[in-house]
């Protein structure tokens, strides 16, 4: 179909304030999430708050693993379960606080965006894994007698915060990214950019913001003949719509500090995501999604996001058994050259690979199938990395 091309070029230059935007808006909220890290790990030298919070935490775990039990299809999806618990308490009382005030505040501001993005934004990767994976799940994740009213709670309702429209994890996520596998008609798909430059990654950005407005997977649906996902998201960007322009009515600072600067932080962080889950491209294999799709083996790690080839491989295999699977297809992997990396997330790896360009530092955490020296990894890394037969620019 080749669909993804044409409508990247013409989208692109319009999109390009909003790259700027996003940038900014992702610095600024960068700045509140690293200062609060810094901040508790101050605090956490102080050893009643940090016995207190250890109390607390563990009271609270056992708490939620017990009502796991009782609201949840399958109580192995308890670390969803916190986040939601621990969003609902916090960020959502803050927004309905701000909306009864109604004079933006400066400190529930912040209040509000370490809440929904957490100390170095682990809560966002949490967040965006969560609900990554609820979009394959056909009742989300709880059981049959709470599902009625908290169904797809993360997406439907939570991603809202988040400037997540509705449809886009559910419908695009799996009838357009699983189907396409990152190739070349996937809205997604980076490979005629070069993803070690900082300047190609701004291109990319600007293209994403049609993605993350429902625009370009409406385009692709429409083309693809695909009426039933076309319907989903257009009804999900008009209840996103239209729930940004009730409150931009109500008052446009709420909307701007909100709504607006959430949906920016969203284009960035999930354009760094696609721009790195699917970076290693193989020219002489470009339509083998196990070559192009890098799999990520860190400490955090969390529902095992970093698995992301057992995840296309078996989308509905439960996130617990992604690590069993991945040895089961070692052989396929090493057959398709696919990427593994030890120590890293995929924001690690965006760092490393476009911002700061330390390929020697990918290098050593590389995990080659074959013995390689370091030259030899380097020259595989420039390999997978560079821009593609074909170019948009």
């Amino acid at each position: 179909m080749n669909f993804v091309a044409n409508p990247k070029a013409g989208f692109r230059w319009c999109g390009v304030p909003i790259a700027l935007a996003s940038t900014g808006a992702i610095s600024l909220v960068a700045l509140l999430s690293f200062g609060a890290y810094g901040a508790v790990m101050i605090l956490g030298r102080v050893r009643p708050l940090r016995n207190a919070y250890q109390f607390l935490s563990r009271a609270c775990d056992r708490l939620l693993d017990r009502l796991g039990q009782e609201v949840l299809q399958d109580p192995r999806d308890t670390p969803a379960l916190r986040l939601m618990v621990s969003l609902s308490v916090s960020a959502i009382p803050i927004f309905l606080i701000q909306l009864g005030l109604g004079k933006p505040r400066l400190l529930l501001v912040i209040a509000f965006y370490i809440s929904l993005y957490g100390l170095k934004f682990q809560r966002f990767v949490r967040m965006f894994s969560a609900k990554h994976l609820e979009a394959h799940r056909r009742q989300g994740y709880f059981s049959e007698k709470y599902d009625r009213v908290f169904g797809r709670y993360l997406e439907f309702f939570l991603g809202n915060l988040y400037g997540n429209v509705p449809e886009l994890d559910r419908t695009v996520h799996v009838h357009l990214h699983h189907r396409e596998n990152g190739g070349f008609d996937d809205t997604a798909e980076s490979r005629g950019y070069d993803r070690t430059s900082r300047l190609d990654f701004l291109w990319y950005l600007s293209n994403n913001i049609w993605t993350v407005l429902g625009i370009a997977p409406y385009a692709y649906f429409k083309a693809s003949g695909d009426e039933e996902s076309r319907r989903r998201v257009l009804w999900g960007m008009a209840r996103y719509y239209a729930y940004f322009g009730a409150v931009a009515i109500y008052d446009w600072r709420i909307a701007t500090m909100y709504v607006l600067v959430p949906l920016l932080c969203m284009n960035f962080l999930s354009a760094i995501i696609a721009w790195v889950q699917h970076a290693f491209y193989d020219p002489e294999q470009p339509d083998d999604y196990f070559a192009h799709t890098a799999t990520v083996l860190d400490e955090l790690n969390f529902m095992n996001e970093g698995y992301h080839l057992c995840h296309h491989h078996r989308a509905g295999l439960h996130w617990t058994e992604m690590p069993v699977h991945l040895e089961r297809i070692r052989d396929r992997m090493r057959e398709s050259g696919s990427l593994v990396f030890r120590d890293l997330d995929f924001m690690g790896l965006f760092f490393e690979l476009t911002l700061l360009r330390r390929m020697d530092a990918l290098a050593e955490k590389l995990v080659p199938w074959e013995p390689m020296n370091h030259e030899q990894r380097l020259a595989l890394l420039a390999k997978r990395t560079g821009v593609g037969t074909y170019s948009l620019r």
